[in-house]
């Protein structure tokens, strides 16, 4: 017969591979299993038998493996998603990432910048440094959408370095449905992103009526 912590232990194996590989979670994802003491004893015993990979502290996964590469970094977003379910936040990508997630910058930074609701912090993943940095309540309006990100590319890039050529790489890469958030949410832009978002919309009505 199985004892509560075998018992608890089981269930907690059996969550973490019904995920499967590349699942970042933390002990808040177990609460309904056991008590928060066991939780945190079985996954660190997970950790030191190798099965799962500590990230920070409180911030797990079950890494995904290459035959080659061995255990493959984390995605930064998945930790990011991970951390706000946590703390109950919201998360904006902001500066050189905001940039590059829209593949208008090629620099990856190793300190990524997220813009929230909650407190500020930084947490160190590995050789990354994700910023969690608060900021207001206008700003995180947009926060999660593709409105969003075009203003915190675009405030990182900065007006006077604004060219065709990033107007151009936006217009390729804005979808129909993205347009349409932008029109939703000017409102919430700077006046020189506002008129940048109305040239992209003008763009794709443009299109259509050819």
């Amino acid at each position: 017969m199985k004892t509560k912590a075998e018992s608890a232990h089981g269930k907690i194996v059996g969550r973490i591979r019904s995920h499967g590989r590349g699942w970042i979670f933390t002990p808040r994802d177990f609460e309904d299993l056991c008590i928060r003491s066991t939780i945190s004893t079985t996954l660190q015993r997970l950790h030191e038998s190798g099965m799962i990979r500590q990230l920070s502290r409180g911030l797990y996964d079950y890494p995904r493996t290459d035959e080659q590469l061995g255990e493959l970094a984390a995605p930064t977003d998945d930790i990011a998603k991970a951390l706000a379910g946590r703390d109950a936040i919201r998360l904006q990508p902001s500066g050189a990432y905001a940039a590059n997630l829209l593949g208008l910058s090629t620099q990856v930074p190793m300190r990524i910048v997220y813009l929230t609701d909650g407190r500020s912090r930084t947490v160190q993943v590995g050789r990354r440094q994700i910023m969690l940095k608060q900021t207001s309540p206008r700003i995180m309006a947009t926060a999660g959408r593709i409105s969003g990100l075009v203003i915190q590319a675009l405030r990182y890039i900065g007006q006077a370095h604004v060219d065709e050529g990033v107007i151009a790489s936006l217009d390729r890469r804005l979808d129909a449905a993205a347009r349409l958030q932008l029109i939703k949410d000017i409102r919430y832009a700077p006046a020189w992103i506002a008129g940048i978002f109305r040239r992209l919309i003008v763009h794709a009505i443009s299109r259509d009526i050819r």
